[in-house]
């Protein structure tokens, strides 16, 4: 049976404090319109960039970790409810999405919205790239070294120095030496 109407409640605005933070290295650049929520779970190392209108979401139950010198696109969102743990030197396209967090199935009398959420991390190996408005569903584990092409819905683990693009991402070839 279908639970009754949730009342919802803001997480914030987004703003946030420098001090804040998990931990934050030296030379980060957070530009414009970047909104932080949870930044207590929020932890950057050093030489990082954060492009404009980009949201990252620690979230109470997770963490998110980004590793030095690597560069966020304007636009991105990160939802690290399950937790996100991007690498050293990773490149991560405009308007990608890391999701980690999924309504189970309940059946047809329990609105999906009301259902229980299923919490999976998503980890981003140190020299990977993911292309301009990629998806990155729950759960997934991106090796070192990969491209992940743009538009790319990535629904399964990427296994180190390899290329995949499409809808669901496929791999396409492994990398060159």
């Amino acid at each position: 049976m279908a639970r009754s109407i949730r009342r919802f409640r803001s997480h914030g605005s987004g703003r946030f404090v420098r001090e804040a933070f998990g931990s934050l290295g030296d030379n980060v650049v957070i530009e414009d319109g970047v909104r932080i929520f949870d930044e207590s779970r929020v932890f950057i190392g050093d030489n990082v960039y954060v492009g404009h209108d980009s949201h990252l979401v620690g979230y109470h139950s997770g963490r998110l970790s980004i590793g030095r010198d690597s560069w966020i696109g304007p636009g991105v969102y990160l939802h690290a409810a399950g937790g996100v743990e991007i690498g050293e030197r990773v490149g991560v396209g405009a308007g990608v999405k890391i999701l980690t967090s999924s309504h189970m199935e309940e059946g047809r009398r329990q609105p999906i919205l009301y259902s229980d959420l299923l919490m999976s991390p998503v980890s981003i190996g140190d020299d990977s790239d993911i292309g301009v408005g990629a998806i990155i569903l729950p759960g997934v584990r991106i090796g070192v070294g990969v491209q992940v092409g743009a538009g790319a819905v990535v629904s399964r683990d990427v296994e180190d120095y390899v290329v995949v693009a499409g809808v669901p991402a496929r791999k396409l070839r492994n990398r060159s030496e």
